[in-house]
């Protein structure tokens, strides 16, 4: 009678102690790992400390929440990219969106942008001069773009015209952030709503290349796209000194040293 009375005893305590520490619900959970996808969609890759620290959540919280999406093929693991002099040990382990992740977010007209580039491309007789004509509508769309990253960069101070691309970048839904780096500054676009589109034809990462070496006033080159696999759109912008010496004497050749950089932006770097 004794080990009788005890017993449910022990489980009355034991579901006093599950009810003390509250279970989040399925909707609860689901809307988390939200956050903990859009958080990675706006910073960039990150590792599960950074995103712990974002959301004020444990690390034991966020690994579980990242072993979720990653079962779900929202997130990849990947080794983080170290800039300058690696230090000892093993490189921290970043998480970034995957296609399919990315999908989950704003790009539900992919296909259609894809579909009029293609009207655009055979309208104009398919070949170079298909090519050709993608282009011009891709530099006739930044243009109208550039009126408002053009207000923004002329309001900045002369050393703060990157971080104010940046923001009137994120105001158009590209969760761009500007950094210090060796020599100059990098600037970073952690979403691109047209990647799908961009995958297909180049010409839109150029037309932005270009966009970006006009407004800004100085030779600018791309160093990664996420439409070719890289987790975040990387351009690197020179300080003032390396941007007078990429800079042209005053020649017609300005519009060739500005070509030339654009033609790299849609690949990665050797």
């Amino acid at each position: 009678m004794k080990y009788a009375s005890e017993a449910p005893a022990g489980r009355a305590v034991e579901a006093a102690a599950r009810s003390a520490v509250p279970v989040p619900a399925p909707d609860e959970q689901h809307g988390t790992r939200n956050k903990v996808a859009r958080s990675i969609l706006d910073h960039g890759p990150s590792t599960a400390a950074e995103l712990a620290l974002r959301l004020e959540l444990t690390q034991a919280a966020v690994r579980r929440h990242l072993d979720t999406l990653v079962a779900d093929g929202v997130v990849e693991p990947r080794e983080k990219r170290v800039y300058g002099a690696r230090s000892r040990g093993r490189p921290a382990k970043v998480f970034a969106l995957t296609d399919c992740g990315r999908d989950a977010f704003d790009q539900a007209y992919d296909e259609l942008a894809v579909d009029a580039l293609r009207w655009i491309e055979q309208s104009a007789g398919g070949g170079e001069a298909g090519r050709a004509a993608v282009a011009a509508f891709a530099r006739a769309r930044l243009a109208a773009q550039a009126v408002a990253y053009r207000q923004a960069i002329e309001a900045a101070e002369p050393d703060s015209r990157a971080q104010a691309l940046a923001r009137a970048l994120s105001a158009d839904g590209y969760a761009a952030t500007a950094r210090s780096a060796p020599v100059g500054e990098q600037l970073c676009q952690h979403h691109c709503p047209v990647a799908h589109a961009a995958e297909r034809y180049p010409q839109l990462c150029e037309a932005e290349t270009e966009a970006f070496s006009q407004l800004l006033g100085t030779h600018v080159q791309r160093l990664a796209t996420i439409a070719h696999g890289d987790g975040v759109c990387t351009t690197y912008i020179p300080g003032t000194s390396q941007a007078e010496k990429a800079a042209p004497s005053k020649t017609p050749s300005k519009t060739k040293i500005t070509t030339a950089s654009a033609s790299t932006a849609g690949r990665n770097p050797e």
